[in-house]
C-alpha cells in the first residue's frame, strides 16, 4: 500500500493546522510556573531526583524546539502548511522549555549539564541530516517522554508537581500523533526513504529501551518508576506507535519485546499516543488527566 493513502479515521493537515492555531491563541493564557504553589518534597534526595527528572524534560523540549523550527524552514519551501505546523509545534515545545526552566528554579534547581548517556544520545540525534530521520527520531523521543510523564503522574502526589506533570502529559498526548502526521507527510514526498526510516526505527528502539538503565539511578527517588517497568513501557509504546498505520511497515525488534515480555498487539486507538488520544487532548482546557 502506498504511503500516500490515508488510513481510515486519519486526520488531514487542515485539521492539525486548525487545532495548532487555536492552541497557539490559548497558550498565552496558560499558568506560569511562578503561579504554582512552592513544591514540598519529603527529603533532599527526592528533591534532587526531581531536579534530575525535570532537567531531562527540559533537554527534550529544547531539542524539540530547535529541530522543529529548523525543519519548518525547509518544509515550508515545498509545503507552506506543513512548515507552519512545524513552527507552531516548535513554539509549544519552546513554551514547555520556558515553563520547565521556571519550575526548576521553583524547586531549588536549575539547568545542569547533561550526563554522558544523555549527551551521547542527543549528539547522535543531532547528526541526523535527512528530514525523515529527524522527524522519526523526534517522534520516538516524544513517545518515551510522554510515557515517562504519564507514569510519574501516577506515583507523584505533591500538588504543584502534579500540575506540572499534567501539563506535560496533556500536551505530549497531542504531540506524539502530530509527529506521526509529520512523518507521513515527509515519507509521502520521499517514499524511497521508507526502507532507511524502518532501519532507524529499529536501531533507535533498542537504544531508547535501554535508556532507563541510565535514568533510574538519578530520578527514581522522585518518580518511583522501576528500571524494568519503564523499559517495558517504552517498548510497548514504541511498538504501538504505528498500529494505526500498518501501511508504513514499521515493525519493532521482536527479540527486545520477547526479552521484556511485551506483547505487540493492542486495541487500535487505545494507546495514550494514538490519534484518538490527540483528539481528546486537542483542546487543552478540556483535558483532565485521570489517576491510574
Amino acid at each position: 500500500m502506498s504511503v500516500e493513502l490515508e488510513p481510515p479515521g486519519a486526520r488531514d493537515s487542515t485539521w492539525w493546522l486548525t487545532v495548532l492555531r487555536r492552541r497557539a491563541l490559548k497558550m498565552a493564557r496558560e499558568p506560569t510556573a511562578a503561579e504554582l504553589p512552592p513544591p514540598r518534597f519529603t527529603d533532599e534526595t527526592e528533591r534532587r531526583a526531581a531536579v534530575a527528572f525535570f532537567n531531562a524534560a527540559f533537554r527534550a523540549e529544547e531539542s524539540g524546539l530547535r529541530q522543529a523550527h529548523e525543519l519548518a524552514h525547509e518544509a515550508g519551501t515545498w509545503d507552506p502548511a506543513l512548515g507552519e505546523m512545524l513552527r507552531l509545534y516548535g513554539n509549544e515545545e519552546g513554551w514547555h522549555r520556558e515553563l520547565l526552566e521556571e519550575f526548576l528554579a521553583r524547586i531549588g534547581g536549575g539547568v545542569t549539564p547533561m550526563g554522558r548517556v544523555t549527551r551521547a544520545l542527543y549528539r547522535a540525534y543531532a547528526c541526523a541530516e535527512r528530514m525523515e530521520t529527524i522527524v522519526l527520531t523526534n517522534l520516538m523521543f516524544e513517545t518515551i517522554g510522554a510515557t515517562t510523564y504519564r507514569m510519574a503522574l501516577r506515583n507523584v502526589r505533591e500538588p504543584a508537581v502534579r500540575r506540572m506533570l499534567t501539563i506535560l502529559t496533556r500536551d505530549e498526548s497531542f504531540h506524539v500523533p502530530l509527529n506521526v502526521h509529520f512523518l507521513r507527510a515527509v515519507l509521502a514526498r520521499r517514499p524511497n526513504a521508507l526502507g532507511r526510516a524502518r532501519l532507524v526505527y529499529r536501531l533507535a528502539f533498542v537504544g531508547l529501551v535501554l535508556l532507563p538503565l541510565a535514568s533510574r539511578p538519578k530520578a527514581r527517588a522522585f518518580d518511583r518508576i522501576g528500571t524494568r517497568e519503564l523499559a517495558r513501557a517504552y517498548a510497548r509504546e514504541l511498538a504501538g506507535l504505528f498500529d494505526d498505520h500498518p501501511e508504513l511497515g514499521f515493525t519493532p525488534p521482536w527479540l527486545v519485546l520477547k526479552l521484556l515480555g511485551v506483547k505487540e498487539a493492542r486495541t487500535s486507538g487505545q494507546s495514550p499516543t494514538s490519534l484518538a488520544a490527540a483528539e481528546r487532548a486537542a483542546e487543552r482546557e478540556h483535558v483532565v488527566v485521570e489517576e491510574a
